[in-house]
């Protein structure tokens, strides 16, 4: 019977031997022990190499904004108004640049336009003194060659008469000065002549006409101015 269970034992030692497992010692040889069941709960991404611990970062990346909605709101209509501000300035400087373009282009025009006319007045008042020109020529001509007295005076009162022409056309009218009172304004007294108390400050003789271009006094008339003397000419003037 001993020899028996001997057998039995060493059979059973054999047997856990080959499955492996380590029974201990105080177990009979009729007895099986349990197994342990172990589940392991760890996870493991087969698709990457990456450690499993990053996919609660990713997670926290792409998960929903903790934001209030209406402070999103106010953000869009922020970004919103900056770019509507974007577009109106942007606009400006567009409608400004082509203010300034058409504004230098007015008044390279005008410059222009004012040129082309300073320039048609120009030629326009010395074809006027043409005349004057041939006038004193056909004087010179008639000296020349013995004409009358009168012919020159003829020719050079023709060309008095043409060069006063063109000052009127350019608006220059003479200064009336003969047999008027003197005016400083418009007169030069180049000498002084007795005269008659109730001549006294006339204009008795005139050297060279004066002319005036609107208000303008281009230049005065060198005159003659009469001056009485003695107490008739103080009584005249009180």
């Amino acid at each position: 019977m001993r020899l028996f269970r001997r057998e039995k034992k060493k059979q059973s030692m054999e047997e856990r031997e080959t499955a492996g497992g380590d029974w201990p010692e105080e177990l009979g040889a009729d007895e099986t022990p349990e197994r342990i069941r172990v589940n392991d709960r760890r996870r493991f991404n087969l698709e990457s190499d990456e450690p499993a611990s990053a996919a609660p970062e990713e997670t926290t990346q792409q998960g929903p904004s903790l934001k209030p909605s209406y402070v999103e709101e106010l953000e869009a209509r922020a970004r919103a108004a900056e770019q509507k501000a974007a577009d109106v300035q942007a606009r400006f400087e567009q409608v400004r640049a082509e203010l300034k373009r058409e504004t230098d282009e007015l008044r390279q025009r005008l410059a222009r336009n004012a040129e082309e006319r300073a320039a048609r007045d120009k030629a326009q008042f010395l074809s006027s003194l043409l005349p004057v020109v041939d006038n004193l020529q056909r004087a010179i001509d008639a000296a020349e060659s013995g004409g009358s007295k009168e012919a020159l005076l003829d020719g050079l009162r023709g060309t008095i008469s043409g060069f006063e022409s063109v000052l009127a056309q350019t608006g220059a009218e003479p200064v009336e000065a003969l047999a008027r009172p003197f005016d400083p304004e418009l007169h030069e007294a180049v000498d002084t002549t007795e005269v008659e108390p109730e001549l006294d400050g006339t204009v008795t003789a005139q050297y060279s006409r004066g002319y005036r271009l609107g208000n303008q006094l281009l230049r005065p008339a060198r005159v003659q101015v009469g001056r009485a003397k003695g107490e008739e000419a103080q009584g005249a003037a009180e």
